[in-house]
């Protein structure tokens, strides 16, 4: 008999979405920044310590927005890690400025803080810290660097939701924090973001760009007698639809946070018998505690194990993946960036990193049967 399809993810409904969009559908507009948004924003600024949440219709757009806000024109500089997700770079270089590449660290796959000073050129704007996994970057290093050498600290939080560094947020520890609501992450809203703006300073600018570039959000206040427009920006609201759901999401995001690191938690325990007999690697998280549960991955021997894991796995109807491919080794990578030293770290780990199914309706018995579909193929394989 063949046994259910175990997904790599699947978006799910925990509580009031579908009421909350019925609320939003007959209350006087669906269109962005009404009751459901402030309720989020209000939710994240005080659960994640931000002076300011703007919700965003990606994490795409977040970052849109803090490269506009980071002033990057053309030929500006920003560091970053290459193994990381193609929207990290795009936002910048859609301002004219250029990624630079940096290796990351074997433990956390976050980009390496020793690296970054000697990346640092004349031409260096912003760093941005890509919390993978949503395991924290050294964060008190980065904004040590930064601020010595008058840059802006920048977090691309997406996968981070909830997790935290020495008890604080990730996204409302740098000037900037970008997260996302995408289906496949732990709170969802099919498409969504937010831009957290930590530095008071940016925060009158980032309404306005948030606004189209408008003085909109002032005027409301009463500040204004009319609003115009006064800088650059862009339509980066959600609709009301999507905060709706979002907001039933973000009622219940300790829960679903605290199912993720349970499940987890079981694939660790499960599968170390194997990691300690060398057959692959395990992510190595501060004290080996994940800070969300957000991604559960192996780190295969070589590039060929990993292939014949995931075609294994589809046999037993589990689904795995791997993830990034490197963005200095792609096309766009090489023609819009450029890299700071070798990145041998960042070549060798992208090769070989296998995602396992993790997803808020997963239950522990599915992580078992993952568990036991992997130690039939190493015990195979001897």
């Amino acid at each position: 008999m063949t046994l259910p399809r175990i997904p790599f993810g699947k978006p799910f409904i925990v509580g009031k979405e579908l009421f909350y969009i019925a609320q939003a559908v007959m209350s006087s507009s669906i269109a962005g920044d009404g009751v459901y948004s402030r309720k989020c924003q209000q939710w994240l600024e005080e659960h994640l310590g931000s002076p300011k949440a703007l919700l965003t219709h990606s994490c795409t757009a977040a970052l849109e927005m803090a490269a506009i806000l980071a002033d990057i024109g053309s030929g500006d500089e920003v560091i970053m890690p290459s193994f990381t997700f193609v929207s990290t770079a795009n936002a910048f270089v859609l301002r004219g400025g250029v990624p630079v590449f940096i290796d990351i660290r074997p433990d956390t796959l976050n980009l390496d803080e020793t690296l970054v000073e000697a990346a640092i050129t004349p031409r260096t704007k912003a760093v941005v810290a890509v919390h993978y996994a949503g395991q924290p970057c050294a964060m008190e290093a980065l904004k040590d660097i930064c601020q010595r050498h008058g840059l802006l600290l920048i977090e691309d939080a997406a996968q981070a939701i909830l997790a935290q560094s020495e008890g604080r947020s990730l996204g409302a520890i740098g000037d900037l924090g970008c997260l996302s609501f995408h289906e496949t992450k732990n709170i969802i809203c099919g498409e969504g973001g937010a831009l957290l703006v930590n530095n008071p300073a940016l925060i009158e600018r980032a309404e306005v760009i948030w606004q189209k570039g408008t003085n909109r959000k002032a005027f409301f206040r009463g500040e204004v007698d009319k609003y115009t427009w006064v800088d650059i920006g862009s339509s980066f609201l959600p609709s009301e639809l999507s905060a709706a759901f979002l907001f039933a999401q973000l009622e219940q995001a300790k829960r679903i946070n605290a199912h993720r690191r349970a499940l987890y938690g079981k694939y660790l325990s499960l599968l170390e018998p194997l990691a300690e007999q060398g057959m692959f690697g395990l992510p190595l998280s501060p004290g080996n505690r994940p800070e969300n549960g957000h991604i559960f991955y192996l780190l295969c021997r070589t590039a060929e194990q990993r292939t014949a894991l995931i075609a294994h796995l589809q046999q037993h109807n589990i689904a795995a993946v791997f993830h990034y491919v490197p963005l200095h080794d792609s096309p766009a990578g090489q023609r819009f960036a450029r890299t700071a030293g070798a990145l041998p770290v960042t070549e060798s780990l992208a090769t070989r990193l296998l995602r396992l199914p993790l997803y808020s309706e997963m239950t522990m018995e599915q992580v078992r049967r993952v568990c036991l579909a992997i130690q039939s193929f190493y015990q195979a394989s001897r």
